[in-house]
């Protein structure tokens, strides 16, 4: 099973500072990355700037393709409008067949705001005791949004966002 979740930081850096403590604690294997991304929003800006976490990913990673969605959704459709939004609505309807619910879209898109940033990851194998911890101890302080995805909406997630390489 793997959990798809989102750590909020209070800074535009702090999702930057916690990919590196997240290639040491991969190392130490109490984590598997599958895939991740960040979102950077400087206080300045109208939208964030998003980056895939190539360096921390294995081999399966799901692509661009869902990020863009995922990130589509969470963070420019809502300035494009109602006619926009309507059609992002179908596509976000398919979102929960994988596992990722309203709830978890409008969750992160009220915590998610210009001055913040975020870490999206999709992980197993997390020992959960010891990597907020281990985070904690180098000045890292998340909030952590979470969902767990079953073995069949991985499975489906995978699925619908295969890319050819």
């Amino acid at each position: 099973m793997a959990t798809l979740s989102v750590w909020k930081f209070d800074t535009p850096e702090g999702a930057d500072r916690a990919e590196g403590a997240l290639q040491a604690l991969q190392k130490q294997q109490l984590i598997q990355v599958h895939d991740a991304a960040t979102v950077s929003w400087e206080p300045s800006r109208k939208k964030p700037k998003t980056r895939q976490l190539n360096n921390l990913t294995v081999a399966g990673a799901l692509g661009g393709t869902f990020w863009g969605l995922l990130f589509g959704l969470l963070f420019f459709v809502p300035l494009l409008g109602a006619a926009i939004g309507a059609a992002a609505g179908a596509l976000g309807g398919s979102l929960t067949d994988v596992g990722i619910d309203d709830g978890f879209i409008d969750s992160v898109r009220s915590k998610v705001t210009p001055g913040t940033s975020a870490l999206f990851l999709l992980s197993s194998g997390a020992v959960g005791d010891k990597v907020l911890p281990a985070l904690k101890e180098q000045g890292i302080h998340p909030e952590l949004i979470q969902t767990n995805l079953s073995a069949e909406e991985e499975a489906r997630l995978r699925a619908a966002f295969e890319e050819n390489v």
